[in-house]
């Protein structure tokens, strides 16, 4: 039986079949047991002190090592592709994931640069943060490369570079992301691409539009790779200077299909969509065509419903352009049979070629839908090339249309008024509101820049009731200045639109009750396009206006339909003959008279007496015509040579000289300033 001790009690080896004893401090310090123990106490701790060191670190020994074998195993094993990388950059160790995913054994990877087996010297960028990691002066970088497997298949991976703590070295771990690449791929395909006709859509054809302006003005005569083709391009590459076919202009045909919800409304939609996917390869031909012939980089995108469009990068001019055009709609027209249906097609299209420098995608395509609106408005089944000038009066068009309704409530409008002649004793019989408008960037404009306009957007309402009251008041005003002088008349112009919009009758009731203008005193005008078939709302209108004893005219006559059957069913009392028949009555100058327009006249004259009706003849300039409009029997007349249109005090100023005995004879009046 062994014998224990209450201390550390190292274990002592016997030879076989011996007995071995407890051995104690005595026998570690040499002497027997029991002898001067008391003397030696400072001694023995000294000694279980150092023992037990040198046993720690023996322990601490083994268990480095073994952990050290387990990292290497573990580094060895690991699924995830690693190299231990030094100072230097050269590859001190390499793993078996890594020796795989580049197709070499990891002995072999040893000592070369890590840079070249992963490709981070390709760029400046990359490679100065690849070395700021290895320099210890950057915590961690990862990046995105293109790798070669030495089967010569493209392996992507994200390569994460990061210091080995307490380590000059570096670990350098490469993860395969190829099938996400790939799933990536084709999720931005998908999300990039139109499901119906497989052509690129608005999304990418903005992305390629920017990216091909972005370049062009970035072209100084340096070097630029080429812009990425994504479909019907050249592919990728570059040269200096102009040698690479780079022209720094940008072409783009901007197309919409011509009656095509037609086709979605009465064969359907599925006929519809087959319709989309035949019109892109006819598209793509001509824009293939075009890229072998032409030069540049062709584009061909959807950018929804009807509507595709054709961007050619590194144009070489409108000729270009136009021809590109001309192949597309000759191709869309073309008969499409489609699943037994034989269908004809056009498109209309909005061509716009410039130079890129300067333009924006949102500025391109601007032109291209303004242009396209240009082609459709002019008849459809064509082609429209970009106009700076006409684009230019559409700008000033739109500027005019935001600015018009408050233009009334800034009283930016005034009137000026032409006098109407009596063409038998030359005195002024009444007047003609011409509404002026004083615009603040534009200065002063007549009625033909924002009538139209205002008719659009239906601010005629509004603008016509300020016109008809401002006029009453006028007329109203010369009538009390001057009580003894006849009273002039007014005439004012309405648009077929106040009668429709508007209580016309009850406005001008209100007006006429307001201003104490007598009825008689008052006439409309409406143009004979207007007035020519009025039925319901407007012949009621038009009655009612004549039944309270205002002068009901038509303004233009023998511009519009020129039916004169409405003549003796409308409630007319005057008809202002058009300016072309009088033009055609002058001899100066060399101008020929015209026989047709004066018979014309002579026999329209005589109708409108037979009818009741008077006739006032618009535009007379010379004596020569207003004395063959006299001879007629032409009752009034308006034109520069009695007068232009002048401000109301001038209208004034003619009141007061109104004497029948100082009358001049109208082949001897001679035109006001």
């Amino acid at each position: 039986m062994s014998g224990t001790s209450e201390g550390p009690q190292p274990a002592a080896v016997a030879a076989a079949g011996t007995v071995s004893q407890p051995m104690t401090e005595s026998h570690v310090l040499g002497r027997e047991p029991g002898a001067g123990t008391g003397e030696t106490a400072e001694a023995a701790a000294a000694v279980a002190a150092a023992s037990a060191s040198v046993a720690s670190a023996s322990v601490a020994s083994v268990s480095a090592s073994a952990a050290s074998r387990d990292y290497r195993a573990a580094f060895q094993i690991a699924q995830l592709a690693m190299a231990v990388v030094d100072h230097e950059g050269a590859v001190v160790r390499a793993n078996d994931a890594l020796g795989a995913l580049l197709g070499a054994e990891p002995a072999a990877l040893r000592r070369r640069p890590a840079a070249d087996l992963v490709d981070l010297a390709s760029d400046s960028r990359t490679w100065h943060s690849y070395r700021q990691v290895l320099d210890n002066r950057r915590a961690r970088f990862r990046c995105t490369r293109r790798l070669k497997h030495a089967d010569g298949r493209t392996v992507w991976a994200e390569v994460t570079v990061a210091p080995v703590p307490e380590s000059g070295d570096v670990l350098l771990s490469v993860t395969d992301i190829s099938d996400r690449r790939e799933l990536q791929a084709r999720l931005r395909h998908l999300q990039m691409h139109d499901s119906v006709t497989l052509l690129p859509n608005r999304a990418l054809f903005f992305e390629r539009l920017a990216s091909a302006l972005e370049s062009a003005s970035c072209d100084t005569g340096v070097f630029h790779p080429a812009p990425r083709s994504y479909g019907g391009g050249r592919g990728e590459g570059g040269s200096e200077g102009g040698g690479d076919g780079r022209t720094g202009r940008i072409g783009l045909c901007y197309l919409d299909l011509d009656g095509f919800k037609a086709v979605n409304d009465t064969l359907g939609h599925r006929t519809g969509d087959r319709l989309l996917a035949a019109v892109a390869g006819r598209l793509t031909e001509c824009a293939e065509y075009d890229d072998r012939t032409g030069g540049g980089d062709h584009l061909v995108a959807r950018l929804g419903g009807d509507e595709f469009a054709v961007l050619v990068e590194d144009s070489t001019g409108t000729e270009q352009l136009a021809g590109l055009a001309r192949r597309i709609l000759t191709a869309l027209q073309r008969p499409f049979d489609l699943a037994g249906q034989r269908l004809s097609m056009s498109a209309s299209i909005g061509v716009v070629e410039r130079a890129a420098e300067g333009t924006t995608p949102t500025g391109l395509m601007q032109a291209a839908d303004t242009t396209l609106y240009w082609a459709k408005a002019d008849g459809k089944a064509r082609w429209t090339l970009f106009d700076p000038e006409r684009n230019a009066h559409r700008m000033t068009r739109q500027a005019l249309s935001s600015t018009l309704r408050p233009a009334v409530e800034r009283e930016e409008f005034v009137l000026q008024y032409q006098p109407l002649v009596g063409m038998a004793d030359g005195v002024v019989r009444g007047v003609e509101a011409l509404v002026r408008w004083n615009h603040p960037q534009f200065g002063t404009l007549a009625p033909n820049r924002f009538i139209g306009i205002a008719e659009e957007d239906g601010s005629i309402v509004q603008l016509g009731r300020w016109v008809l009251a401002t006029a009453c008041r006028q007329a109203r005003r010369w009538q009390l200045d001057h009580p003894g002088a006849a009273p002039l008349f007014v005439s004012v112009n309405v648009a077929v639109r106040q009668v429709w919009d508007s209580d016309l009758v009850a406005d001008v009731a209100g007006i006429l009750a307001e201003t104490g203008l007598a009825p008689e005193l008052l006439q409309l005008e409406l143009t004979e396009s207007a007035v020519m078939g009025s039925a319901g709302r407007p012949l009621q209108a038009l009655q009612a206006l004549s039944d309270m004893g205002v002068r009901i005219a038509i303004d233009d006559f023998g511009t519009g339909y020129s039916n004169l059957a409405y003549l003796s069913r409308l409630p007319v009392s005057v008809l202002k003959l058009d300016g072309s028949f009088v033009r055609g009555f002058r001899y100066d100058e060399g101008v020929h008279p015209s026989p047709a327009d004066e018979t014309i006249v002579e026999a329209l004259v005589q109708l409108a007496h037979r009818l009741g009706l008077t006739v006032t003849a618009e535009c007379v300039e010379t004596s020569g015509q207003a004395a063959r409009l006299q001879r007629i029997g032409c009752d009034t007349g308006q034109g520069w040579l009695f007068s232009r249109p002048v401000a109301p005090e001038r209208i004034a100023e003619m009141i007061v000289a109104l004497d029948p005995d100082r009358v001049t004879p109208p082949d001897r009046v001679t035109p006001n300033a």
